[in-house]
């Protein structure tokens, strides 16, 4: 499948790349600085641009089978309005393009799931991470507005880890500790697999260890 993913030079668009490769996958990367994204491989498409450009946006989803969103803010604890803006364009190329499978990343810190994400989630990181919050429930409520085929991806603290594949996934489950983490590879493997599992199409799923 041809896979467009934007972010794909931060910590989980680079295990994205990586992992869809191993796959079989084509990659299309939207990134604002390639240099970011030292991988090599003939399948591999690289577009430099910005997702507050909606040309640019539009360009890259044409013809895509999936797109898939890691798109995070250079400082957590403000806004981010690119991140926002960005996300609009993306959903509008999408329904114009018909392409209809999207993945976003979002966090556990959003919406009703917090108060599954354990202690330091629901009292302290709703508190310091707000704004970036707000930018994702803003980004959920468009994308669910949508007639896209969708999967919210909503993890906690993204550690360097290495994918395991033993994590827990579900609209309903709830962390096992204060502070619950994920490796940054093992939410690359999830989003991945939403390619081919229809589970959680239109749906929100949490996902940690």
């Amino acid at each position: 499948m041809n896979l467009l993913i934007f972010g794909a030079s931060g910590g989980t668009g680079r295990h994205l790349v990586e992992q869809a490769f191993a796959q079989g996958h084509g990659v299309t990367a939207f990134v604002r600085d390639p240099a970011r994204l030292p991988i090599s491989h003939p399948d591999l498409r690289i577009i430099r641009g910005d997702v507050s450009d909606a040309g640019g946006v539009a360009e890259s989803v044409a013809g895509q089978g999936a797109v898939l969103v890691a798109l995070g803010a250079p400082i957590p604890v403000r806004h981010y309005p690119a991140l926002t803006e960005g996300l609009m364009h993306i959903v509008e190329a999408m329904e114009r393009a018909g392409v209809r499978r999207l993945i976003y990343l979002s966090f556990i810190g959003v919406r009703e799931s917090r108060r599954a994400g354990g202690f330091f989630i629901e009292y302290i990181a709703s508190r310091l991470l707000r704004h970036s919050i707000a930018d994702h429930e803003e980004n959920e409520a468009r994308i669910r507005r949508s007639g896209l085929d969708w999967t919210i991806v909503r993890p906690p603290k993204l550690t360097d880890g290495s994918r395991t594949g033993a994590y827990r996934h579900g609209e309903a489950i709830r962390a096992r500790s204060p502070f619950p983490t994920i490796s940054r590879a093992d939410v690359a493997d999830f989003m991945l697999a939403q390619l081919t599992d229809r589970t959680y199409v239109r749906k929100a799923a949490a996902v940690m260890h």
